[in-house]
């Protein structure tokens, strides 16, 4: 990401060629990281450091640290093996250390002979006949005094093909003197935050030359206060965006729709079981949205399986009965597909007709639906991101019901609001997501929207009992599923991605069914994957609903949108692929009703320490938040929400799960600033760490 006016103008339009050495080749080869200019070197971070401000005695060395040394060559020359070396044997007066290079030319082979003084810095390792230093970074010296430390530990940047440590050293050794005295200071003096006495140019020369005795270890894990004090400033930037987009929609003007009346009540009238009390005030809170002129923007967050559909399907009531048309969109054909059945159910009972389009709809039933909503016939649109294409048109279209928001792109929920907007008017939107976010995520993405949690389940639901096996007893788990399936149970079995390649994604699954087939053959197997056709999903699905299929093998094709109440047995091989948010998402295609469930995560011995994390969490909890926090703390917040795909903030520095302390500062000052109407420090500030082009913040 290129940040723009970090400097004063001149400084912050000097290309990145305006340094030395850095010619059109290295600068395509810089902008895949979204550097262009000298400022974007300077907030270019190391991501660790090494200490070469102090040698190190041979006679100390240990395996697995990067130490500095100087000594005389004993001995050098070409060893045959396995792999033909070139092997050096250096010591100084306290001990000896082998250097051995795989990769060397004659002349290398020539300058290292017997007597000459070498400088080496690089990971000390256990070779076969001691320690040793492989491929190390070295000079050979004329006189001991040519032996000289650095004076401050050594950065080690993030890179990419082509440009090389030395490089990067270089650009920064260039720009911090010809730029660190034209960084411009933006937040208000008193802030009471970590680092807020350092000014921005001596955080950033500390950051890329620490000087001897900074601890290493702060500085990497983001402790340290020069980096705490980039962090806040750039989250501060993150989050007045969002507040301001907030602000910039609250101008909007919304269609008023009072609380339903007369449709609501008629649909819990048929519904079959009773609300729960989160559900019902969810509901009111949607409802007291809008019943407002500004346009809403809500968030639910509900566990799986918590109930959210219905408190969609409550808001869609309100739409109809104001005059309005309302839309459902789901990010895939599964999940739009099962609001379609239950909305079909509902709203018929109302006699209120519902479309359904998706990009696979027939070119005439697409045609048809299309008139149908540019005419106002229907009311009610549900599918997946074809309600938005641009053929796609609306009489009267009021509110927007996103489910599992975070995997659509902020363009295409941008799109479909754009749908029902003219002058000065928007739709409502109500954003809809099973995938639990921790409360430190929420109070800095989505500070735009107000944020409701369903959190309760329906009653009768019986926590899923979570059990971790290992790949090796396969055969004890077929035959749980063949005693579950006699007793008139279903269940899943499910094969998650073993490649980057959807081919060998389906040859797995595919492969595992015939095997189940073979080794269950009493029982009625079906297979499911992304590559069935619509109508051969609608075929394999009713089965399964209905009884006639025992047990069905899928890909994570199912993750959303497939409720089997009668599904009480849940097996995910390989298990230690996927991530939290995942799994809990499978977990819950069981325990939807009032049996006893299970889930059965298999895996592939051994375990990396993460993948047991993660599966221990899985087996000690069901809840949602908890499990979501674990997932933050494990895989960031990137990885968490899918950023690249969300079209969420990135952030450079920050690191919300580290840094989560600074946030309560953040929107302090957030509102300081806000209230102050400090217009122009707002704008240098966002402009000096957000991308405004792809439309996120203008929003």
């Amino acid at each position: 990401m290129a940040n723009q006016h970090l400097l004063k103008p001149a400084a912050a339009s000097l290309a990145i060629t305006t340094l030395k050495g850095v010619g059109p080749q290295i600068e395509s080869r810089l902008a895949r990281l979204g550097i262009r200019t000298v400022q974007d070197v300077l907030f270019h971070l190391p991501l660790r450091y090494q200490d070469r401000t102090r040698f190190s005695p041979m006679g100390g060395l240990t395996a697995g640290s990067d130490v500095l040394v100087t000594g005389v060559i004993e001995l050098s020359g070409v060893r045959m093996g396995r792999r033909r070396s070139l092997v050096s044997v250096i010591s100084d007066n306290t001990g000896t250390i082998t250097m051995r290079q795989f990769r060397f030319t004659a002349t290398q082979q020539r300058a290292l002979v017997r007597g000459g003084l070498i400088q080496c810095f690089g990971e000390v390792r256990q070779g076969p006949t001691g320690l040793e230093m492989v491929h190390p970074e070295y000079r050979l010296l004329h006189s001991e005094s040519e032996a000289t430390t650095e004076q401050t530990l050594t950065a080690v940047y993030p890179t990419t093909d082509g440009v090389g440590q030395r490089k990067w050293r270089d650009m920064i050794g260039q720009a911090l003197p010809r730029c660190a005295t034209e960084i411009e200071e933006l937040l208000p003096k008193g802030v009471d935050v970590p680092g807020m006495e350092i000014s921005l140019a001596d955080a950033l020369t500390l950051l890329h030359c620490p000087p001897v005795g900074t601890d290493p270890l702060l500085l990497m894990q983001g402790s340290h206060p020069a980096r705490q004090r980039l962090a806040f400033e750039e989250m501060l930037s993150h989050h007045i965006a969002i507040r301001q987009r907030r602000s910039h929609r609250d101008r909007l003007c919304a269609p008023l729709m009072p609380p339903s009346t007369r449709l609501w009540p008629q649909l819990c009238e048929q519904l079959h079981f009773p609300l729960t009390s989160a559900q019902v005030r969810v509901v009111e809170e949607v409802f007291s949205d809008l019943g407002g002129t500004v346009p809403t923007m809500r968030l639910v967050q509900g566990d799986v399986g918590s109930g959210k559909t219905v408190v969609a399907a409550a808001a869609v009531l309100a739409a109809v009965e104001a005059g309005c048309q309302a839309v459902v969109m789901a990010p895939t054909e599964l999940l739009a597909r099962q609001h379609f059945d239950s909305f079909e159910i509902w709203l018929k009972e109302l006699g209120i007709d519902a479309v359904w389009l998706t990009s696979r709809a027939a070119a005439a039933t697409r045609r048809q639906a299309c008139q149908r909503l540019a005419s106002g016939e229907v009311q009610v649109g549900i599918g997946t991101h074809a309600l938005f294409q641009d053929d796609v048109h609306y009489h009267n279209l009021g509110l927007v019901v996103v489910d599992e928001q975070h995997r659509f792109g902020v363009e295409q929920r941008l799109a479909l609001r754009d749908k029902g907007r003219s002058d000065n008017r928007a739709p409502h939107q109500l954003v809809m997501t099973a995938t639990p976010i921790p409360r430190s995520l929420a109070m800095v993405m989505y500070a735009d929207m107000d944020v409701s949690v369903i959190d309760e389940m329906p009653p009768g639901r019986q926590p899923v009992e979570t059990v971790v096996i290992p790949n090796s007893r396969r055969q004890a788990v077929q035959e749980r599923i063949r005693e579950s399936c006699a007793r008139g149970m279903r269940a899943y079995w499910v094969c998650p991605l073993i490649d980057e390649s959807e081919l060998l994604d389906l040859e797995a699954v595919t492969q595992r069914a015939e095997s189940l087939r073979q080794d269950l053959p009493e029982l009625k197997i079906e297979l499911l994957h992304g590559r069935n056709t619509p109508a051969e999903k609608d075929v394999v699905m009713n089965g399964f609903r209905s009884g006639q299929v025992d047990l069905l093998v899928a890909t994570t094709v199912i993750e959303v949108g497939v409720d089997v109440p009668e599904a009480s047995l849940m097996v995910i091989e390989n298990a230690e692929r996927l991530g939290l948010a995942q799994l809990h998402q499978l977990r819950g295609r069981v325990g939807r009703g009032d049996r006893k469930s299970a889930c059965v995560l298999m895996y592939q011995a051994p375990l990396g320490d993460r993948a047991k994390a993660r599966l221990s969490t899985m087996r000690e909890t069901n809840d949602g938040f908890e499990i979501a926090q674990k997932d933050l703390e494990l895989r960031g917040p990137g990885e968490l929400l899918g950023t690249r795909q969300s079209g969420l903030p990135q952030f450079r520095i920050a690191d919300l799960t580290r840094d989560h302390m600074l946030l309560e500062s953040v929107r302090d000052v957030a509102a300081q600033l806000l209230d102050n109407g400090e217009t122009k420090l707002i704008d240098r500030l966002i402009r000096r760490w957000l991308r405004t082009e792809d439309g996120f913040y203008s929003a």
